[in-house]
């Protein structure tokens, strides 16, 4: 199996996601010089991807895992919250997203802060203000996660989550995150990779 790497920062989620899967990393989309210097260092002669916003996903190598953490500044509890959309670097979900529409993989595993558990998404999706969000000023609101869950939806997906800290693997520190895995509608995440 081959894993496709996005916003992959060292490289830790794919470490991790292959330590448990035996796939292989095929690929990296990672922008940052020094996190690419170390994906280079760890992963000799696989591909860099670089710009997450220019890659054409039909023309890189099929995968059967996609991994990522897309970035957190505007969902942070330390950031500005300004939340998941358009022009907010959190808004890169939607170039996730397009990967996993073109990829097609067989897994998603997905890392976040704790708040995208609370952080406001815009979003096409039609709002609930009972189910996914808070209503304010008449118009309902939807949670970055509620948004991430959505679209993996519409894109044909089912998704399990779980909010894991730091220091529930041994860290001295509690650092919060919460862990999206999705696979293909109607089999089980085990099914999707042949465990």
């Amino acid at each position: 199996m081959k894993i496709g790497s996005l916003f992959s920062g060292y490289g830790g989620l794919d470490l991790a996601v292959s330590a448990i899967t035996g796939a292989e990393v095929a690929w990296h989309c990672e922008w940052a010089d020094g996190p690419s210097k170390i994906l280079e260092h760890n992963f000799p002669g696989i591909p860099n991807y670089r710009d997450v916003s220019e890659v054409d996903w039909s023309s890189v190598e099929a995968v059967d895992i996609l991994t990522g953490g897309f970035p957190c500044q505007d969902v942070s509890l330390a950031g500005r919250r300004a939340g998941m959309g358009e022009g907010t670097r959190s808004g890169l979900w939607s170039e996730f997203a397009e990967a996993i529409d073109v990829l097609q993989p067989k897994l998603v595993v997905i890392e976040n802060v704790r708040g995208l558990l609370s952080a406001k998404a815009s979003s096409d999706l039609e709002q609930c203000p009972w189910c996914m969000g808070e209503a304010g000023e008449g118009e309902p609101s939807l949670r970055a996660l509620g948004a991430v869950l959505g679209d993996l939806a519409s894109l044909g997906y089912d998704a399990r989550w779980e909010s894991v800290l730091a220091s529930d693997a041994g860290a001295p520190h509690r650092r919060f995150r919460v862990f999206v895995v999705a696979y293909p509608r109607g089999i089980s995440a085990a099914d999707a990779i042949g465990y």
